[in-house]
């Protein structure tokens, strides 16, 4: 058996997209290394100057070097038939085989990682980079960062593991280990303890710092898709670098698992959570009475200072309810801030005069409060009961104004007559709005009780 170990340097970014701008292939026989190969690519890209003030590889250097199409025959009959070996070996092994994609070749060769062996073989070291491994095992890297000097220590590093417990080898061969797709700092012994069950999950970093929060009807399966999928693969490639534990909390149902997850990503804001953690906008309707004694109503955006009668996903929304209620009640089009001039002016919307104070603001105000009392009858606090984390439990969920506000998961044995007060209170947020509206119609109508509001 023979060993292809290989490192790449790039221009950043996913494989799909970055170029390769060196390579270096040692290959070992499994006792010794019998070849070498390097060169410098033009990756047909501009080179990013952080990149370069990694590597120390700039355009310059690269713009008359040969191009992965004009090497990849060499390159092939170095690694088709035997193990790609390297060091954190999704990287390389993805940058290349998306390069030989392009050139009409598929790439099917076994893979190793340097490092899911060194934590087979060195148990419990703080960090499995290359540099701190080199350095615990007192090898030097000649030129950290460049192709050359990283493969041969890799290569030393991988022949004092294979001399030490060649079975490793063959362990980490076999089919179906479940390792290949893993990140390579994610123990395989820890996938194995990841449930099947609903709930959120939380990727740790090497510090402990939540970096992704995700919800999933089968958790360990959500898990194992981000890494060996095609979706998002910038994503998926910087969490594969950077993960090193998960923790979860079951919970029951998906509906459960979605709430969750919302209300987490708000309180924890995880990096890689970017698009959960804008901020829906929403509009508000508002009441306030001016220096003439007038009702006014006004549609504007919400803000955490001051609450509303009425909540709504957009201006165009608001508007719309606004205007129905004008025409119901009589109200003025100009004191509810849909126009600025009075309303003898206009055609389309009319009222008795309170905009030009002709009629009086009690007799105004007594039509406004009708209109007010019926949004207020319509906000009632809705009651959600679901299946719990086992079968010794129930989930309850309570919306106000479509909004999740308490929840908790209660023990069958300890549940009172007065629910609501045994529910924790959460932050309300905009997107439990649209996850309830998505699955109350697949909710049980026994399961949903509809509260009087005090």
């Amino acid at each position: 058996m023979e060993f292809a170990i290989v490192d790449i340097e790039t221009t950043g970014g996913a494989p799909k997209h970055g170029g390769i701008t060196e390579v270096a292939v040692l290959i070992h026989d499994g006792e010794s290394i019998i070849r070498e190969y390097q060169t410098l690519l033009n990756p047909e890209q501009a080179i990013p100057t952080y990149i370069t003030g990694l590597t120390g590889i700039d355009n310059f250097m690269v713009r008359h070097k040969p191009t992965f199409a004009a090497i990849q025959e060499e390159l092939w009959e170095l690694l088709h038939d035997r193990v790609f070996v390297a060091h954190n070996v999704s990287f390389d092994f993805g940058f290349l085989r998306e390069a030989f994609l392009k050139v009409g070749k598929e790439l099917k060769t076994p893979k190793l990682c340097t490092v899911r062996l060194s934590r087979k073989v060195y148990p419990g070291m703080s960090s499995y980079s290359l540099g701190r491994l080199c350095e615990s095992q007192k090898i030097q890297i000649e030129a950290r960062h460049r192709a050359m000097g990283d493969a041969k220590a890799t290569a030393i590093l991988f022949d004092r593991m294979i001399k030490s417990d060649y079975q490793i080898i063959n362990q980490a061969l076999k089919k179906n280990t479940g390792e290949a797709f893993l990140p390579p700092n994610f123990p395989h012994s820890k996938f194995k303890e990841i449930p099947t069950s609903s709930g959120v999950y939380y990727m740790l970093d090497e510090h402990s710092k939540v970096i992704y929060v995700g919800k999933a009807i089968n958790i360990r399966e959500r898990f194992k898709n981000h890494f060996s999928g095609q979706l998002l693969p910038k994503l998926k490639q910087k969490l594969k670098n950077e993960v090193y534990d998960l923790k979860w909390e079951l919970t029951g149902s998906e509906f459960m698992a979605l709430l969750f997850e919302t209300l987490e990503i708000k309180r924890l804001w995880p990096k890689y959570n970017s698009a959960s953690k804008l901020p829906k906008r929403m509009f508000g309707l508002f009441h306030y009475e001016d220096n003439s004694g007038y009702g006014r109503l006004q549609v504007s955006k919400i803000t955490k200072f001051f609450k509303p009668i009425e909540s709504f996903f957009s201006m165009e929304e608001a508007n719309t309810f606004l205007k129905t209620g004008i025409k119901t009640y009589g109200l003025c089009p100009k004191l509810c801030g849909l126009r600025k001039v009075n309303c003898d002016s206009e055609e389309d919307m009319k009222c008795e005069g309170a905009c030009d104070f002709s009629e009086n603001p009690k007799e105004y105000n007594k039509r406004l409060a009708e209109f007010m009392d019926k949004i207020k009858a319509s906000q009632k606090e809705v009651l959600i009961k679901l299946e719990g984390r086992s079968p010794d439990e129930t989930a309850y969920c309570m919306f106000e104004r479509g909004m999740l506000s308490r929840f908790a998961f209660l023990a069958n044995d300890q549940i009172s007559e007065d629910i609501p007060s045994q529910l924790d209170l959460v932050t309300q947020v905009p997107e439990t709005f649209y996850i309830l509206r998505q699955f109350i119609h697949q909710i049980n109508p026994e399961q949903i009780m509809v509260l009087e509001t005090s």
